[in-house]
């Protein structure tokens, strides 16, 4: 691939929702959303991605069973499940228009037992063609809420390769090791802040996970002043290519990736030097 080959890319720092059992609150995180997509299509972007929970990232004590007060296994029918699956049919209808692809984190629905925390890989023709299912879980989303994960999942557009990443992956150097072994250019982290302060360090460990791994990293957070975060894009040798505001307002940031020669140099080496002291 030609070392001039560029993506536009734009990721997204949008507001965060917490109730699934409220139809209103769920289609208003849907219009955001494809209010964004529509910024990003105007903007060049062929891809956007959106932070963990990206219409709504549920509540452990809304969606408790116990009530409010206590925390307990969640009570998933309480969800308005038909609503946040009609706002993710326009959110891919929208993709198609566009031409763009679109990477959203959604709770999915199984037949049985708890959901997955989950990321939805829309394609330019307005279809679902990867799920990426949260694997680290928290101890409350593990005990709690969701279903774990097993495998990572890539996907390729316009000849570049990303990897998926949600939640607490960001804190496991190993899964972005996998994604290096993979062939990935880069992976796209959702994490969500749950409106709690002092999460600076997870733009350390995106940082370090781009620089570890040669390799760009995108990261999609809420939009949360007391997080201590913004959206933006860090290029394989660590440094922020283009980031949305620290004051945690809604904001799209748009850059161009690139195949970078570091990415492959690294690659071989590090494939080199693990068979060697491995042997």
């Amino acid at each position: 691939m030609p070392e001039e080959t560029t993506l536009r890319f734009a990721v997204v720092q949008s507001t965060m929702r917490h109730d699934p059992t409220n139809a209103d609150e769920l289609r208003a995180g849907g219009a955001e959303l494809r209010d964004f997509m529509r910024q990003a299509a105007a903007a060049g972007a062929r891809l956007v991605h959106f932070t963990e929970g990206a219409i709504c990232f549920p509540s452990k004590s809304i969606m408790s069973s116990l009530g409010p007060d206590e925390v307990g296994a969640s009570d998933w029918t309480k969800a308005q499940w038909s609503v946040l699956q009609s706002e993710l049919d326009q959110i891919n209808a929208l993709a198609r228009e566009l031409g763009i692809w679109v990477v959203i984190p959604s709770v999915h629905q199984l037949p049985e037992g708890r959901p997955h925390n989950s990321m939805y890989v829309v394609s330019d023709e307005g279809k679902v063609v990867a799920r990426y299912d949260e694997r680290t879980l928290s101890t409350t989303k593990v005990k709690w809420m969701y279903t774990p994960g097993k495998q990572p999942v890539t996907f390729d557009v316009d000849g570049f390769r990303f990897g998926l990443a949600l939640g607490l992956d960001v804190l496991f150097p190993e899964l972005f090791v996998e994604y290096d072994g993979l062939g990935a250019d880069g992976v796209l982290v959702s994490y969500a802040t749950h409106r709690v302060s002092g999460h600076e360090h997870i733009a350390v460990q995106a940082r370090g996970c781009a620089v570890n791994n040669t390799s760009w990293i995108s990261l999609a957070v809420p939009a949360s002043p007391e997080a201590g975060l913004a959206a933006g894009v860090v290029d394989p040798r660590g440094e922020w290519v283009a980031q949305a505001p620290l004051d945690g307002s809604p904001a799209l940031a748009v850059t161009d990736v690139h195949h970078a020669e570091t990415t492959q140099v690294g690659r071989e080496f590090r494939r080199r030097t693990r068979e060697r002291i491995n042997s």
